[in-house]
């Protein structure tokens, strides 16, 4: 984890964010796991992947608005790539859908502003019969993440969340999301945290993320299993065939730009599997995240920040 830590709080130093944002040597890095600035070169590289026969998740990247603007911005947004979905009809509509961020529905304004803006989108998607998956942000927001959903799922059949196998609390909070018949996303978490409320070691990390895996595999309606190391798929998909589970019943979810051949593999398989693809100008937070995931790739920054 020490990597990790160092590349999170490094890329934070403003003239880091600087470098990164503005040289054009890290341009093809950026590419490589942001799919556009715009919702149209997004939809261009999402339906070349449901052209291929994954799915996709659309993500307007962006995080904590301050302002009741940009948060109805935010939401418009939503709504927008919602109708572009619409529009582009992919059968069944589902296998485009969106993913979204509470805090960029201003959820720092007030959990009852965030949660009328959510419902709105989820009223658009509704029309359009279609799925919003709501992100899972730093563990300051997890309470209030589920409580919202809690509530919004009575009304909303259409819409799901994320859980970090990182957090302390996980096991709890799948056992809390199974009971509500919560669709769900299991992810391993990519933000700086606590040891009072994360786990630190990776092997805890994983042994947490295979458990929790195969409670929502097992129990969970559609269980959304995002992950691109190989080892912890090869233990899942043996467990799917041990107890007879039906592939269709979960699908896998991985990043736009990562491990495209064990994306390819499990699809020639018969997994169902989705690409999470992310759009937009507001990319940096997302980018130094996947940077922390894969320390090989700041090889790359590091090289370029010490030349002459």
């Amino acid at each position: 984890m020490l990597s990790r830590t160092l590349i999170l709080k490094t890329s934070a130093l403003k003239p880091v964010q600087k470098l990164i944002r503005k040289s054009f040597l890290f341009r093809p890095l950026v590419k490589r796991f942001i799919a556009g600035d715009t919702l149209e070169e997004a939809m261009g590289n999402a339906q070349a992947l449901l052209d291929k026969g994954f799915n996709v998740s659309l993500d307007n990247l962006g995080e904590n608005t301050s302002t009741e603007t940009e948060a109805l911005t935010a939401k418009s947004t939503y709504i927008r790539m919602l109708d572009t979905i619409g529009l582009q009809k992919p059968e069944p509509i589902e296998r485009c859908n969106i993913s979204i961020k509470l805090t960029q529905c201003g959820l720092d304004l007030g959990t009852d502003y965030a949660e009328r803006n959510y419902r709105d989108v989820l009223v658009a998607a509704q029309q359009h019969k279609n799925f919003v998956r709501v992100d899972m942000e730093a563990s300051e927001y997890t309470a209030r993440t589920l409580e919202i959903m809690e509530r919004v799922l009575p009304d909303f059949t259409n819409t799901g969340t994320v859980l970090q196998s990182y957090l302390i609390r996980t096991d709890d909070d799948v056992q809390r999301m199974i009971d509500l018949k919560a669709r769900v996303r299991l992810v391993k978490g990519a933000y700086l945290e606590p040891a009072t409320v994360a786990y630190q070691d990776k092997k805890e990390v994983d042994a947490a993320y295979v458990r929790q895996s195969k409670r929502l595999i097992a129990e969970a309606p559609y269980a959304a299993i995002a992950t691109h190391d190989e080892k912890i798929i090869n233990e899942l998909n043996a467990f799917v065939a041990e107890k007879k589970i039906d592939r269709a019943g979960f699908e896998y979810q991985m990043l736009f730009g990562i491990r495209r051949d064990l994306q390819e593999r499990l699809r020639s398989e018969g997994y169902n599997v989705r690409v999470y693809v992310p759009f937009g100008d507001s990319w940096y937070p997302y980018f130094t995240r996947r940077l922390a995931e894969r320390p090989a790739n700041t090889f790359f920054i590091l090289k370029s920040m010490f030349k002459g």
